[in-house]
Parts: structure tokens; C-alpha cells; sequence
């Protein structure tokens, strides 16, 4: 954005990203004044109606006219981005300032005056600021104070779907109830704020009260471990008033414990009076020891003999408030759209959550402090997925490109061992549980890498995987896929080759502390007791939420602290829109209307006029057909039928189908019919390709010891299947050349997913090395940089993939006699494709037609994922 323009305002530098945007310097050329530009999230572009609210807010905003008062000149728009114009205000804010430590009491009390005469203003019109803290006050060096964002937070909680993760409020709700605010951070609120209850300018009092307080002290006047720790705090605790220095007036002492009031009707109602309380106690004479001088003994003697009354009159309440449970209470945090909507993880302290989002086209891992509305990316993590802490809360671990990677905060990403994305762990002794290959048991590695150590084995099941330790670090669940007879949750040991079954389930599960094992049970977060001495579960199940998110995956979007704080996800009406591009990345036209029910993999018809596709809908996915704007459901079996692939001659459309407990290839006749088995065996197995004649399909199957390979099914008769390539690699997606001579695949031999060439042999040669079959002896590198998802041209001399950010990538391809000659790779265009990331197993997500368009599976810009709920002081039912 530097050096860039906004309408007649000139970007001159990066002042920070804010809860609610990206804020920048820059010049007005009209009037010759220095502002700062606010930009606002995506959302405000593309929803008009959430964009004429804001528009009104702000206008109320713009009225606000005070010298304490960080003005917004208006709202402004340019190149289709909305954007704030606002007063630029220099100095530093007073939590830069509270850093080096507590502010001297005349200096602190001159500062909290210009803060109460902004509120006065403020409240005067109507408008509260409900995110005043010290990040939110600056200090100009000439001592004047400004007060930034006043009444943003309700002109943003408008809407709650936002499109960046920097510009992620946090809504807190009473459980029963849908009332919710924005939540700026946890120690600066009031507690009818903490309690999910309206605000008025009473909570900006107790506010400004937690501002005060920290400036006398340089400390919070709420501090905990964690989120939930800090709530209990606001909502039953006082502050510790010993932290005061002796110079503090008793009088601004009585009005701190005024202004903090948990009964807001007990609280100081105006900041007039609060100015007025302020000004007095500074003109009062005050002796060295800081009580004022016309205090009698006779006075001290009162006041001891009522503070006795009153701390015998409070035991009894105290000793209530001790043995009340912490009322239960529901956080939520909104994310920006995302295809992977179950990658998130709480720290073990609950104080951060780490969770995949997008920016600017490229789906990574953002960071955010649960007392904080900033999310912040983590550079290196492109494409990653599945994060898990270390229990010390100081590294992430997660996969990317096919590798189990770690991530100290702070420092660059790691690879620790190739690996297969379907989850991790990490114990106290730094070891870290993972699954290996897509047909493989878990595995343990240490955490800084070494030899992988088979921990658990598959007993005819097809894989296991989603380990997760209990608290002792020794024993884990894991989920095993595979028949109804022995998939579910299980409980292992790193002490004990044996694994015993808990329950038969199509998700994982999670441990609690408190004992309870939660997982997902047709759409519902359920949890029932465990007893892990005797690993089995007792009583009764009990419901904790309805509608889970869900991705096929027998994932259960669950993430829990060790200190019992339990986040979830519920279902997200996500909306993709299959969309026509040019190779410069200009938008065509599209396929069929949004749709809102996980429309992935599309498979263009010969014709390149209709489109196979896969989409969830009440739970049941199927292929689906659109034809122009008419979308009609293709198969009917209750179970999983995805990634859809037409025949060369629009005839026959095949699908992989897990009816029989493992994936099997079925064929159907694009005219209907019966759904028939086309490649059966006790491997999964996904489609890749038809070979242009119609008398080959290539397909990938999962080996415990090989991992993915690509086998070959000739096609008429009654010949079996033959494996082109089966190395200890990861090789999918093959892709057949026009001519059938080539086969384009990715592989994951070089340490990381790339593109390649192989020649097509058939019949098969004797390529057989040890356990590796091979067939044909040469081999080419297409991509140089990263690449997955291949697919050819027309004509055959051009090569697509998509790239490790996300671009249509493409390489020309030159033919020399019995060789080929790859070109440099060109990127096309940035594609903001859906599961663009090769640990996104929703596949490929483009087509191209026989004339260069393409076909994109993409989410549309109004979408925004469901909210990540943070659960705290659960109360399981009594037994």
C-alpha cells in the first residue's frame, strides 16, 4: 500500500493493524494535512446494506467535535475498498506509556481528567466508546490526551462477519440468551459486559476505573492466567487496592472503588462527576503520608470500627462466593473465511488460539491473544493445517506440504518428518504423536525430528489417526477409520502395544480434565464420562451444542486447555460459486448460483458445458451435476460418494464411495442408472484420471508401507489393476497426457510436494526395485518451487498446477524424441482457490477446457466462517 493512492490521499507509511483494520500515514493533497487511513475489512465492500449502517454510525461518530477526541473526518471509498479518514494524533498511547511503569499520581490524575472530559462529551451525544483501555488513549507530547476509536466497536458490531483475521471482534454471550457485544479485552470490561448484558456509559466508567487504576499502579487491575481466570476475576474479585501508592488521595481511592462497582446501579453514573471528584482531590492539601491533613484520629477511629463491622458482615458472603461455581459462559470467536474451518487449537493456558485463515489469497496459521481483537499471521506456514501445541504453550506444531513442521513462536518453521496430515500431539517429554502415511498407525517422533517409532497398529482397520494425549503424557485417544466393527475412539499407550476400543464412532475424540470425553455424534458435541483407569465410559451422555461443523474427515472440531476451557465450531454456511477465468486471471462468468453446501471437486463434461461436482446436504454427501443454473443430485446412497470424474466420452462418470467401509472406485452412467463397483480391493482409492482413448483409469490407493500410489485399471474385460508408480513416496493425482503417452503426477520425494513427468509403459515393464515398482525409466521435474494438482493442456503442450500460494501456475512442455523438456514456471494468476493447500483433502478444486478456460471452485467474499465458540467453566450435570 505505500507510495499507493486513495482517492486524493497518498499512502506514505504502515502505522500498525488494528482490531478493525490496517491502518496507514498518509497525505491529504486536497487540503495539505497529514491523516490516518483506516481500511476496512473486505465485508464492507461487498455487503452494501452492512456498509450504509456502518456509513451511519460513522457519521454519528464524525459529529463527536472535542479536544480529547481523536476525530474521524469521514468514510471515503476508492478502487471499491471503503476506508476511514481520521485524525492523525502523535505521541504514544498509554500502554506504551504504563510499560516503563506506574505514572506519577499528578501526572496520572492530569491524563484521567482529559479522559473524563472526552466521556463527557461522548455520553453527552449518546455514544460510548465500549473498548476504552490503554491501547485505545494517546498522549501527544505536548501532555494532551486523545481518546482513539470512540463508538467503533458498535459501528463494527453491526455485523459480525469480517473477511481478515486482524479484524476479528470477540462476542461474549450468556449461554441462553443471543445477546452479545464487542469484546475489546478481557480486563478492561465491565462484568455486565463479562455476563453477555447491554453496555451504557456506566461501562465506559468502569472502564475509565481499570484505566486509572493501571496507570497508578502499572499493573491491571484484573490479571490471571488465563481468559477465564480474568472474567472470574471482573465478575467476583476486587482489585488488590494495596498496589496503590500512599500518594494516591483517599478521596481518587473511594473513586476507583466507585467507578468499579459490580452493581452498575452502585456505580459512579456520570463522568462529569467523575471529572468533578478528580479536580477536587487535586486541589485538596495532602500530607507526605497521602492522607489528607483535616483527617482526624477521631475520624480513623470510626472508620477502623466500621471496616470491623463490615469484614464480619462480609465473611459469610465471601465464604458464599468462594463455593458458588463460576457461572458458565460462552465466547465467540469470529474468523475470516477459510476452507478449513476445524484447524484451530487453544494454547494450554487458554490464553491464545491459533487457527487457519486466509489473507490475501493465501491460507495460513494467525495467532491471536483471547484478550486481544488482533490476529496476526505466522510467517512461514503457508498452507498449513492441524496445529497443536507443545504443552509449555511456547511452539506450534502443524502440517504443511506433506510434512509435520513445529514452530517456535517467535522463530522460523521447522520440518520435523514427512508426515500425513490427520492431526498431532505433543507430550512433556517432547515427544509428539502423529499419523505417517495415509494407511498407517501412530507413530511418535521427538519433537526436534529423528526416526518415526510405530506406536500403535492397525488391526483391519485402514488408518489411525487424530492422537491426542491424555494429561499424564503417557496415555492418548485416536480415531481408527475403518468398518463399523472397528472404527471409534480408542484409548492407547506409549507403555503398551495395546489399544482398547471406547466407542464405535465416525469422529475423534478429545479428553477433558474433569474427566469427560467429548466428540461429535450426528452433527452434536456430546460428552460422557471416562473412566481411564478402567477405559471405559460410565452414565449418560449429555448434549453440549448442536450443529458441528463437519469436513468428511472424521475430524470433531474440538480444541481443550489443559485448564478445562473447551472450544468448538459449529457449521458454517460457508457459500462457493464455481466461476469461469481467463489465463490472465479475469473473471468470465459463472457456473450454476452460490452454493452454500460444500460444493467441491469440480469435473468438467467433455462439452465443457456441464460440471460433476461433490456437495454435502443434511449430512449426506453425493455427486451432484450443473447444467447451466440447474443442479440435480447424481447418486443416492447414504454414504460417502465424492470426487466425481467424467469419462472421455461424457458417458460414465466415476466416484469413489465408501458404502462398503473402505473407498472403492463405482461408475454410473451420466444418464442414470445403477451405480456399479469399477475397482474394488481393501485399499482407499480415489480416481484421477481417464485416459483420453477411454481404455485406462489411473487412480491412487493407500499402503501402510507405501503410503499413496498410482495403480492403473484397464478398462473392458475383466483385467486387473497393475501399479504404475508404489515407492515409500506419496504420489497422487495423475493426470494422463492427450496423447496417453505421459503421466503428470505429484510427489512428495524430494521433501516436498512437486510436480513431475513419467512416460506411460503399458504392459507393464519389470520396473520392480526392492519394494518399489516403477514403471518407465525416466523422469522430469515440472514444478521448481512447490506444486500440487496437475493437469494438461489440450493440446498437450502446456502444463497447469497450482503453486504454493495459491497461483494457476503454468510450464511449457517441448517434445524431443523418446524425452520432454519442461519450460520455466510462469505464475498466471492468484486463483484464492478452495483447498488449495495439499494437506486439504477436498482435492482438486479446478478444470480447464479444451479452449484455456478455467473452471474454479471458489468462496465467495460475503462468506465468513461460524464463529469459534470458547466455552468456559462448563458445569457437567451432577451425577
Amino acid at each position: 500500500m505505500i507510495g499507493t493512492r486513495l482517492a486524493h490521499y497518498e499512502i506514505n507509511s504502515h502505522l500498525g493493524t488494528g482490531g478493525m483494520g490496517e491502518v496507514y500515514q498518509a497525505v491529504d493533497s486536497k487540503l495539505g494535512r497529514r491523516v490516518a487511513i483506516k481500511l476496512l475489512p473486505e465485508a464492507f465492500t461487498h455487503d452494501h446494506e452492512r456498509a450504509a449502517r456502518f456509513e451511519r454510525e460513522a457519521r454519528v461518530l464524525a459529529s463527536l467535535n472535542h479536544q480529547n477526541i481523536a476525530a474521524i473526518y469521514g468514510v471515503e471509498e476508492s478502487g471499491g475498498r471503503k476506508f476511514l479518514v481520521m485524525e492523525l494524533v502523535d505521541g504514544e498511547t498509554l500502554a506504551e506509556k504504563i510499560k516503563r511503569g506506574a505514572i506519577p499520581v499528578p501526572e496520572a490524575l492530569g491524563i484521567a481528567i482529559q479522559i473524563t472530559e472526552a466521556l463527557e462529551a461522548a455520553h453527552e451525544k449518546g455514544i460510548i466508546h465500549r473498548d476504552l483501555k490503554p491501547a485505545n488513549i494517546k498522549v501527544t507530547p505536548e501532555g494532551k490526551v486523545k481518546v482513539l476509536d470512540f463508538g467503533l466497536a458498535k459501528a463494527f458490531a453491526e455485523d459480525k462477519e469480517t473477511t481478515d483475521p486482524s479484524n476479528s471482534p470477540t462476542v461474549i454471550s450468556a449461554p441462553a440468551t443471543h445477546a452479545g457485544m464487542i469484546l475489546g479485552t478481557a480486563a478492561y470490561m465491565s462484568p455486565e459486559q463479562a455476563r453477555g448484558r447491554g453496555t451504557g456509559k456506566r461501562s465506559d466508567i468502569f472502564g475509565f476505573g481499570c484505566v486509572l487504576f493501571e496507570m497508578l499502579t502499572g499493573r491491571a487491575a484484573f490479571e490471571g492466567e488465563d481468559m477465564a481466570d480474568i472474567l472470574s476475576r471482573v465478575l467476583r474479585s476486587e482489585p488488590d487496592w494495596k498496589l496503590l501508592p500512599s500518594a494516591v488521595p483517599a478521596r481518587i481511592r473511594e473513586l476507583l472503588q466507585l467507578c468499579m462497582q459490580k452493581d452498575m446501579r452502585k456505580r459512579r453514573s456520570d463522568a462529569a462527576d467523575v471529572r468533578i471528584d478528580i479536580e477536587q482531590a487535586l486541589a485538596m492539601p495532602v500530607a507526605p503520608s497521602g492522607i489528607p491533613m483535616q483527617t482526624s484520629r477521631r475520624a480513623w477511629v470510626a472508620f477502623a470500627l466500621a471496616l470491623i463491622v463490615a469484614i464480619a458482615l462480609a465473611i459469610p458472603v465471601l465464604r458464599h462466593l468462594r463455593e458458588t461455581p463460576l457461572p458458565e459462559m460462552s465466547l465467540d470467536v469470529v474468523t475470516p473465511t477459510t476452507d478449513d474451518a476445524l484447524s484451530f487449537a487453544l494454547s494450554p493456558d487458554g490464553q491464545q488460539l491459533v487457527f487457519v485463515a486466509s489473507g490475501e489469497g493465501i491460507s495460513r496459521l494467525w495467532l491471536r491473544s483471547m484478550n486481544s481483537i488482533n490476529a496476526q499471521p505466522l510467517p512461514g506456514t503457508e498452507g498449513a493445517a492441524y496445529p497443536f501445541w507443545s504443552p509449555n504453550g511456547r511452539s506450534i506444531g502443524f502440517f504443511a506440504n506433506a510434512q509435520l513442521k513445529r514452530l517456535d513462536i517467535g522463530g522460523t518453521p521447522q520440518t520435523v518428518t514427512a508426515a500425513f496430515p490427520r492431526g498431532g500431539t505433543w507430550n512433556q517429554d517432547d515427544v509428539i504423536l502423529f499419523t505417517q502415511t495415509a494407511a498407517s498407525g501412530i507413530f511418535s517422533i521427538p519433537a526436534g525430528g529423528g526416526e518415526p517409532v510405530a506406536v500403535t497398529s492397525l488391526k483391519g482397520q485402514i488408518s489411525h489417526r487424530y492422537a491426542s494425549f491424555l494429561p499424564d503424557g503417557r496415555r492418548f485417544l485416536f480415531y481408527a477409520q475403518g468398518s463399523p466393527e472397528t472404527n471409534g475412539i480408542y484409548l492407547g499407550s506409549l507403555d503398551s502395544a495395546d489399544a482398547k476400543r471406547l466407542i464405535s464412532s465416525e469422529v475423534a475424540g478429545y479428553f477433558l480434565p474433569s474427566g469427560w470425553l467429548l466428540w461429535g455424534r450426528s452433527g452434536t458435541l456430546i460428552a460422557q464420562r471416562l473412566d481411564v483407569a478402567q477405559a471405559a465410559l460410565t452414565g449418560d451422555a449429555v448434549t453440549l451444542a448442536d450443529g458441528l461443523a463437519d469436513d468428511g474427515l472424521n475430524r470433531t472440531p474440538v480444541s481443550i486447555a489443559a485448564n478445562g476451557l473447551i472450544a468448538y465450531r459449529v457449521g458454517g454456511a460457508t457459500r462457493r460459486q464455481l466461476t469461469w477465468f481467463d489465463r490472465t486471471g479475469k473473471k468470465l462468468g459463472d457456473l450454476g448460483d452460490p452454493d452454500a453446501f460444500g460444493l467441491s471437486c469440480p469435473s468438467l463434461a467433455p462439452d465443457g458445458r456441464r460440471a460433476a461436482v461433490f456437495r454435502t446436504v443434511q449430512g449426506n454427501t453425493d455427486i451432484w451435476i450443473l447444467d447451466g443454473a440447474r443442479m440435480t443430485r447424481f447418486t443416492f446412497d447414504p454414504s460417502l460418494d465424492r470426487f466425481p470424474l467424467w469419462s472421455p466420452d461424457g458417458s460414465r462418470i466415476a466416484f469413489d464411495s465408501n458404502r462398503n467401509g473402505h473407498r472403492d472406485i463405482y461408475q454410473k452412467s451420466a444418464s442414470g442408472g445403477a451405480e456399479m463397483p469399477l475397482v474394488a480391493s481393501d485399499e482407499d482409492k480415489n480416481a484421477n484420471d481417464w485416459s483420453a482413448d477411454g481404455r485406462f483409469l489411473m487412480y491412487y490407493s493407500s499402503a501402510p508401507q507405501t503410503d499413496r500410489d498410482l495403480w492403473v485399471q484397464p478398462l473392458g474385460g475383466n483385467q486387473k489393476p497393475w501399479p504404475f508408480l508404489k515407492t515409500k513416496f506419496n504420489e497422487r493425482f495423475g493426470k494422463f497426457s492427450p496423447d496417453g503417452h505421459w503421466v503428470a503426477y505429484m510427489s512428495n520425494e524430494s521433501g516436498r510436494m512437486e510436480i513431475y513427468i513419467r512416460p506411460f509403459v503399458e504392459p507393464p515393464s519389470s520396473g520392480k526395485t526392492g519394494d518399489a515398482i516403477i514403471q518407465g525409466d525416466k523422469l522430469w521435474q515440472v514444478s521448481t518451487n512447490g506444486g500440487i494438482f496437475p493437469r494438461w493442456s489440450y493440446s498437450g503442450k502446456e502444463i497447469y498446477y497450482i503453486g504454493p500460494k495459491g497461483e494457476m501456475m503454468s510450464v511449457s512442455i517441448t517434445y524431443r524424441e523418446k524425452a520432454i523438456e519442461p519450460g520455466p514456471p510462469v505464475a498466471l494468476f492468484q486463483t484464492h482457490i478452495v483447498g488449495g493447500g495439499i494437506d486439504n483433502a477436498q482435492g482438486m478444486q479446478y478444470d480447464v477446457t479444451r479452449d484455456g478456460r478455467f473452471l474454479i471452485n471458489t468462496v465467495l467474499g460475503d462468506s465468513a466462517a461460524a464463529p469459534i465458540t470458547v466455552l468456559l467453566n462448563w458445569q457437567p450435570p451432577a451425577r
